[in-house]
């Protein structure tokens, strides 16, 4: 849905302007529920030469939260095989299960144009060591 609204919706009327966006657009998504954005954003849009322009902005609030799943699960997502090496994380701890999973901010993170955090500090701790979140 946030993919089509920009298309679709009369988001901007004022007297100068009317209609809906067009395709000269940023998305904004926030944390891992929003991370299959920019994906599905190349897979099904870019590649149809719609939302060529388009750039995705992730903005992370919270890491701990990650979006971690199976990595069986990476095929319910219907997205093409190029993208399966973003999603790919071995995970060492027991959160439930360990090993090879799919996560779903680590593809946001490298399939988004620009990454943005909740501050200047929590950019740096993000970056400060393994276990602030960023394996």
């Amino acid at each position: 849905a946030a993919l089509e609204a920009p298309r679709a919706l009369n988001l901007n009327s004022n007297e100068y302007f009317s209609g809906p966006y067009g395709e000269d657009v940023v998305f904004i998504a926030n944390d891992w529920h929003t991370a299959l954005l920019p994906c599905y954003l190349k897979s099904l849009y870019k590649s149809k030469g719609i939302y060529e322009t388009a750039k995705v902005a992730f903005c992370i609030h919270n890491i701990a939260y990650q979006g971690r799943f199976a990595f069986a699960d990476f095929s319910l997502l219907n997205l093409p095989e190029e993208f399966k090496s973003s999603f790919d994380f071995i995970d060492g701890y027991d959160k439930p299960v360990k090993g090879r999973k799919i996560n779903w901010m680590k593809a946001g993170i490298l399939e988004s144009d620009k990454l943005l955090t909740v501050s200047p500090y929590y950019a740096q701790e993000l970056v400060s060591g393994e276990d602030k979140g960023v394996e």
